[in-house]
């Protein structure tokens, strides 16, 4: 059979042990044929086929990052005000007046204020007010957790002196009881619902901007972990328009007023719609708490600064146990998102009570985030078969914005604070990913913290946090190919460059297993590959 792509001179990483390193690869219909030396595959070119010269380069598998909220991050690109960095209420204002004044749509959208600069004691419906007074307006902040709205969205929403929290959700009231404008968790949910919709164009044009975001930094398989109706609904219509460029795997949201039968009959009928190589809905996804910026995380003892308290598990242990157990035997991947040890340790029991009553199965359920993890719960995720779900580009001191969580952590839990060295240690399967739109998406720049747990030095330097709980560039590699494959139930046929495997494959513009690693966050991606298409090549790239 005669490939129609061919890629010669370079060094191409397998991540398959049984032939770890070749120079060159052929494929055809977007599959590899075979591998080894240029002189060997360059005898295999018919007159059409395509060929690749790598320059000497380094050829990894695509990336796949199995935590990324693909849609609501390019929907951020396309449509939202970027507040990303902004230091004062000032800024703030001023890049969203700019903002609205550009954009015609209903409501105004921005993304990015950060929790360092900005909180419920100074970010209000009056702030927006004076930058946005004619329409609705709605600005999220750089976790996804909390965001505030103006008086005109809250006149839009009916949100009263009296409108009772949603659960799992609060609205921020003065000593008045009059809403401020901010949002925390569920109350966001809310108020979306209450304003006007994106429409499927809008939606489109952001499912489009952020998987080219996503190609241009080596991405060609993602997990969506919040798959709502509208995501469903545009995914698999770009699907079937042939618009995907990457792979999309997705975590159907389950609530917490959901009943066992309301959460098994959503996901099961939805599962049965996309079950494709290019578009499938394999897995559940829970938010077992909050964050620690709005002190919703879920700890086993209380916060340690001086206001103190704590903050319940968003599903209540019984609850948790009955919907984890459902849904595993029914074959749906769990995947959990959890900031405090009191959330590990429930999903982690809930996990336990679901293979008791089940048979085992090679699930890897996934838990996110692992902020802060009892080291009593270490062992339990090899034990349990869950994979640590890891963003390591929060495991570092920023440079310049406050950070208040650490003093919520305490000193006592702070060497139990994103323990990924720790985790791996006691035998956790793990995946590496980013979060995106809650941080950047760039591999190199989250790779380049795992291993160094500095940031990127462009950012501005900062003492290395934790700096036992240091990765290896092999074990990043690992954990953006094989692991993650296989944590989108994609491993056997991608995550690694063997024949019969999709030709998904990443060109470097270095070797980042041998560059200083500070400078691995430097790295630019020269070419992308999906199923042997090409969907990112560098302008200066001649290969």
């Amino acid at each position: 059979m005669t490939p129609d792509l061919i890629v010669l001179d370079g060094r191409i990483r397998t991540m398959d042990p049984a032939r770890p390193l070749v120079q060159a690869l052929a494929a055809r219909d977007g599959v590899v044929l075979a591998l080894g030396d240029s002189a060997a595959i360059r005898a295999l070119a018919g007159p059409g086929t395509r060929i690749v010269d790598a320059g000497g380069r380094l050829v990894l598998p695509g990336f796949q990052d199995a935590h990324i909220h693909l849609l609501n991050g390019g929907v951020e690109l396309a449509e939202h005000a970027p507040l990303h960095g902004l230091p004062t209420l000032d800024a703030l204002r001023a890049a969203l007046a700019a903002h609205a004044a550009r954009w015609s749509g209903p409501v105004v959208w921005g993304a990015g204020w950060s929790n360092g600069y900005f909180g419920d004691l100074n970010l209000t419906r009056e702030v927006l007010d004076a930058a946005v007074p004619d329409r609705p307006c709605l600005i999220w902040d750089d976790g996804g957790h909390n965001a505030c709205i103006n008086s005109a969205a809250i006149a839009a929403i009916g949100l009263e002196d009296g409108t009772p929290d949603p659960l799992n959700g609060h609205f921020v009231r003065d000593a008045r009881g009059r809403a401020t404008g901010m949002l925390h968790e569920e109350a966001i949910l809310w108020t979306l619902d209450r304003l006007p919709q994106a429409t499927d164009e809008s939606l489109r044009a952001g499912l489009l901007a952020g998987q080219a975001h996503a190609n241009r930094h080596g991405i060609t398989g993602v997990i969506d972990p919040d798959v709502r109706e509208e995501h469903r609904r545009i995914y698999a219509a770009a699907e079937a328009a042939g618009e995907l460029s990457l792979r999309v795997g997705g975590a159907i949201r389950i609530y917490g007023q959901d009943s066992v039968n309301e959460a098994c009959d959503r996901a099961t009928a939805w599962r049965a719609l996309h079950r494709s190589r290019d578009f499938h809905l394999h897995s559940v996804k829970f938010f077992m708490d909050g964050g620690l910026e709005n002190r919703t995380a879920a700890m086993l003892d209380p916060y340690a600064d001086a206001a103190g308290g704590n903050a319940p598990t968003m599903f209540p242990p019984d609850q948790t146990a009955a919907l984890f157990t459902a849904l595993d035997a029914l074959r749906f991947q769990i995947h959990v998102h959890c900031i405090g040890d009191a959330a590990t340790r429930i999903t982690l029991d809930g996990i336990a009570a679901a293979r008791a009553a089940n048979s085992d199965w090679p699930a890897l359920h996934q838990i996110a985030h692992c902020q802060v993890v009892h080291p009593e719960d270490h062992p339990r995720f090899a034990a349990l078969g869950v994979m640590a779900n890891l963003q390591p580009l929060w495991a570092a001191n920023d440079p310049g914005i406050p950070d208040a969580t650490q003093a919520m952590i305490g000193p006592a839990r702070t060497p139990w604070t994103y323990p990924f060295r720790s985790l791996i240690a006691a035998g956790a399967p793990f995946c590496i990913n980013s979060d995106w739109s809650v941080s950047t998406l760039n591999p190199f720049e989250i790779i380049g913290t795992a291993v160094t747990r500095e940031p990127p030095r462009h950012l501005g330097h900062a003492a290395p946090f934790l700096p036992g709980e240091r990765l290896t560039v092999e074990e990043c590699l690992l954990g953006y190919t094989v692991n993650a494959a296989a944590a989108s139930w994609r491993g056997g046929y991608s995550g690694a460059l063997k024949p019969g495997y999709s030709a998904d494959l990443i060109v470097l513009d270095r070797d980042i297993s041998a560059c200083d690693p500070y400078a691995i966050a430097e790295t630019q991606v020269d070419l992308t590959l999906c199923k042997g298409h090409e969907v990112w090549r560098a302008p200066a790239f001649g290969g």
